[in-house]
């Protein structure tokens, strides 16, 4: 270990040295009864997957759907990174998840739409209803607005049934669709409208937020007016109805540009549109990386390939069948919500829940009510929700009659401590937890278990999904071997059928952000020499088990040794009164950077030194005295986006005495003044010059 009074000893670390420390944890088997009805139960199927079978083990994952052409081939990598999939295929994405159901499952509920307010009723969509209006709205997208295949229509809409039903109907004509976040700004939404060239603003005029209707009409204006300032102009805004005959918020509609949906679709009652045969390599949708600062990335997903991948993961490692009640509490507006909301459970017939609101309105118990009222057996969720709801309601789960059979956990590592909770009290000790790993530009799951074959880990995301092979390379590009307890740079080897196309527009981005790094040879169309980059660091125990330990730029480099945020979290949340931490680097005159830590008590405990002194203790021992905090602040509440994510950019920020910038759209925007006056005292100033790079873009969303 550097000598930590001596900065001059200071070593060079490379990005992918990350220092890890994680202890191996026990492992968890699924229940009896879970193996015996499960989709997938072959213990051969990673043989059927194996290396040396890709490409065409991909052909069942393409079966898992209806063709109207077969395709001809199933990979094409002659211009590589730009990996084709399934060519020669024509298909419709809106198609496989209502038509071909029909048949068999018309009178079966496609979604139920659940209010934030208790005191409203559900909505029950058939998927006979569903066909029969996501054919109006086609109808409405081709003759109402001049739509056609290829063109690109953005859409900010919340968590209600307008959003799916808006998504099939472009899908169903092959109109690209572009589904802005409805917690983003007006001006993050313009900026995506301009990228994408889109003429058309698909919205509603308000939805229900922790017991307030929201006025969303005000964001479309804004929205309209950045594009235009931007050079893209907006010809029609199409405003959904909350509550359909009645308009909602008070911001005005404006005269020629803005049309209510509900009444436009009293032209088009019970038309019926043909759905467009699509090239498999067709784009179906971009969904665009939420970065805080520079241009947004617009990542384009294929129709074919990425109908197939989400498909079949959804019914192997999510278990759905179609007699499965199935929900995933995160927002449609995220890649999670497309893949596993959208169009993978309805690939698969699933009937699926959406929820509008909060989880957390009016009360900690809202989830598990929900859960029993409408006997939901799959659950699907991330670790901000999960340390919330461990936070305000760590019993509350006891309390309702539901049972789980399955439980996901996406969207960054779970903690080990957090993981126990969601098993033993949100599962109790029954529900397989598949703990995924994957990211927007990979269209569906990358590593996870097998919910009937596979032993659980807490905080491992567990081997590669069935025809991933991912590897774990250091700064030269060599394999770090499994059970070496190194760290390095997560990779995969080879392509897959839901990877993303490209960035939109700009495929020199594409090449240099996630395949640059590791090739050696640019001229090359063998995909061997392509590894995709990931840019995550992560472990490899020997049990061929992988373990994320978060974005390669979220360490902190403390006296050379290059920490892990997220272990250093982690061990922050064995003490028991804590609900929630966030750990942020603060520059240090002799070590360059040290952790800061933010803590989140559960309801009822008082603050105490004695708890940060725990805090300080349970780091060391875990890891080390290297990872010793400078401050452990104690804070009412963390500063979180719309959709829970815990900003630690802001927190870098309070930290470092430097501007927090515009906090508006946060969740809780108050909290931050609270928490820089108990970090610099009231008058503090902010310090001038320029912020380090590692620290000004520690925690974004990358």
């Amino acid at each position: 270990m550097a000598d930590q009074s001596a900065p001059q000893e200071m070593t060079e670390v490379s990005e992918a040295q990350i220092a890890v420390h994680w202890k191996e944890e026990e492992y968890f088997q699924p229940a009896a009864q879970l193996v015996a009805q499960a989709n997938l139960n072959d213990p051969r199927v990673r043989e059927r997957f194996a290396l040396e079978k890709f490409p065409d083990c991909f052909r069942e994952y393409a079966a898992m759907l209806d063709w109207f052409e077969p395709y001809e081939k199933v990979f094409d990598g002659s211009n590589a990174p730009f990996w084709k999939w399934f060519t020669g295929g024509k298909i419709n994405a809106a198609y496989n998840c209502v038509d071909r159901h029909l048949a068999k499952y018309a009178s079966k509920p496609a979604f139920i739409f659940v209010p934030e307010p208790e005191t409203e009723t559900e909505t029950r969509i058939t998927y006979q209803e569903l066909y029969t209006r996501v054919n109006e709205m086609a109808a409405l997208l081709r003759d109402f607005c001049g739509l056609r295949a290829g063109d690109r229509v953005t859409f900010h809409l919340p968590m209600t049934p307008e959003l799916p039903i808006t998504m099939l109907a472009c899908a169903r004509l092959g109109i690209i669709h572009s589904q802005v976040f409805g917690g983003f700004s007006g001006q993050a939404c313009g900026s995506r409208i301009q990228d994408s060239g889109s003429r058309v603003l698909i919205t509603m005029d308000a939805y229900w937020r922790n017991g307030a209707l929201i006025d969303h009409k005000q964001n479309a204006d804004i929205a309209v007016q950045t594009a235009k300032e931007l050079g893209q102009d907006v010809d029609k805004v199409l405003v959904w109805q909350r509550y359909p005959g009645k308009y909602s918020a008070p911001t005005p509609m404006v005269n020629g540009r803005d049309y209510f949906v509900n009444e436009v679709l009293k032209n088009y009652r019970d038309k019926i549109v043909e759905p467009e045969k699509m090239d498999s390599e067709a784009p179906l949708f971009l969904m665009y990386t939420s970065g805080t600062t520079g241009k947004p990335k617009g990542i384009q997903h294929r129709t074919g390939g990425y109908l197939a991948y989400v498909a079949a993961t959804s019914k192997w490692v999510q278990d759905i069948h179609p007699d499965d009640v199935y929900w995933c509490m995160a927002d449609i507006g995220w890649i999670t919500g497309h893949s596993y909301i959208v169009y993978g459970p309805l690939a698969c017939a699933a009937t699926g829940i959406i929820y509008e609101g909060v989880p957390t309105y009016p009360d900690a118990g809202r989830p598990w009510r929900i859960a029993e009222k409408y006997r939901v057996n799959i659950f699907h969720t991330a670790p901000t929700s999960i340390r919330m709801l461990r936070k305000l309601g760590p019993e509350e789960p006891r309390k309702y009659n539901y049972h789980f059979k399955c439980m996901t956990t996406v969207g960054e590592p779970i903690e080990p401590e957090a993981w126990r909770w969601y098993y033993n009290e949100v599962g109790k000790k029954q529900a397989a937890i598949t703990d995924t790993w994957w990211q927007t530009e990979n269209g569906g799951f990358l590593c996870t278990t097998i919910p009937a074959l596979d032993a659980m880990k807490p905080g491992s995301a567990g081997p590669g999904a069935p025809g991933i092979h991912p590897v774990i390379l250091d700064e030269n590009g060599d394999e770090v071997p499994a059970g070496s307890t190194r760290a390095g740079n997560i990779c995969i080897r080879n392509p897959w059928p839901g990877i993303m196309q490209t960035i939109w527009g700009d495929p020199a981005r594409y090449v240099q952000t996630y395949y640059a790094r590791y090739n050696k040879n640019p001229a090359s169309k063998n995909w061997r020499d392509w590894p995709y980059l990931a840019g995550d660091g992560a472990l490899l125990a020997a049990d061929g088990y992988f373990r994320i330990l978060g974005r390669i730029d979220d360490v902190i480099n403390v006296a050379g040794h290059r920490l892990g945020t997220k272990e250093i979290e982690s061990a922050c949340l064995t003490v028991p009164e804590i609900a929630e931490a966030a750990v942020v680097p603060v520059m240090d005159e002799m070590k360059g950077r040290v952790p800061e830590v933010y803590i989140a008590l559960k309801p009822g405990i008082i603050a105490s030194d004695e708890i940060r002194a725990r805090v300080i203790k349970a780091n060391e021992e875990l890891i080390g005295k290297i990872a010793r905090p400078k401050h452990v602040y104690i804070v009412p509440d963390m500063p979180k986006t719309r959709s829970g994510k815990i900003m630690r950019r802001v927190l870098a920020s309070i930290s470092n005495r430097k501007e927090v910038g515009d906090v508006t759209t946060l969740a809780n925007p108050n909290v931050v003044e609270e928490i820089r006056v108990m970090v610099q005292g009231k008058d503090a100033q902010v310090t001038q010059g320029e912020i380090p790079e590692d620290i000004a873009k520690f925690g974004e969303e990358k």
